[in-house]
């Protein structure tokens, strides 16, 4: 496998019949996010749960993890952003492709739920993947450079956003922009707004991408 590494939950049944790939936020770690497949793991009883850390150490806490550096939050330069997101992007496609080797589960009963920048990297990652993923879920997030989505884009997995109308980190406003640069793009595109969440994973939302993933990997 790539060297990106998280913790991971074993499926309660014993077999992996699907995987489910989490990707954290900016400052964050696998830690942070492998709840999300505790809390599922009752209802997905046939499914492994996965959170790699981001690869770079977070320059604003140490202790945690990014993707890629973030300018106007830690003085880094748009270039370095660039150089470290390119190299993510990299290493998570190597990953993924060591994921599928590794369980010899399918794209098809694969996904991928990111949060904060880890909906950044998912969305950016999984429709460039050419054999497609069964769907992408991404919370509180955005979809960087759309105008190179058409071009780029190689599959179009079904895609489930969900933000709080609250949230202070990213703009709210981030989830009309990524559906219309979907839709337009093809991509199947469903959103949900939490009333009164902030920058987080509200109950309604977490049900929302329980049923997704249960209708999109059996």
């Amino acid at each position: 496998m790539s060297y990106l590494a998280g913790p991971s939950r074993q499926p309660r049944s014993g077999v992996a019949e699907s995987v489910v790939i989490l990707l954290h936020g900016y400052g964050a770690d696998g830690e942070d996010l492998i709840g999300i497949g505790d809390a599922l793991a009752d209802h997905m009883p046939n499914t492994l749960f996965m959170a790699p850390d981001a690869p770079e150490p977070c320059s604003i806490n140490p202790m945690g993890r990014q993707w890629f550096p973030i300018p106007w939050m830690d003085g880094s330069t748009e270039a370095q952003m660039a150089e470290s997101f390119d190299r993510s992007v990299r290493l998570l496609h190597a990953y993924l492709d060591s994921v599928a080797e590794e369980t010899g589960v399918p794209a098809a009963q694969t996904a991928l739920i990111g949060f904060s920048q880890g909906t950044m990297m998912a969305l950016h990652v999984g429709l460039r993947r050419p054999e497609q993923l069964a769907g992408i879920v991404g919370f509180s997030g955005r979809l960087l450079a759309p105008e190179r989505l058409p071009a780029e884009l190689a599959s179009r997995p079904p895609v489930l956003l969900v933000h709080g109308d609250m949230d202070e980190v990213v703009p709210p406003s981030s989830l009309d922009e990524a559906r219309e640069a979907l839709a337009d793009a093809g991509v199947p595109v469903a959103t949900h707004v939490s009333r009164g969440m902030g920058h987080g994973i509200a109950p309604d939302g977490l049900g929302l991408a329980l049923r997704f993933l249960q209708e999109r990997l059996g």
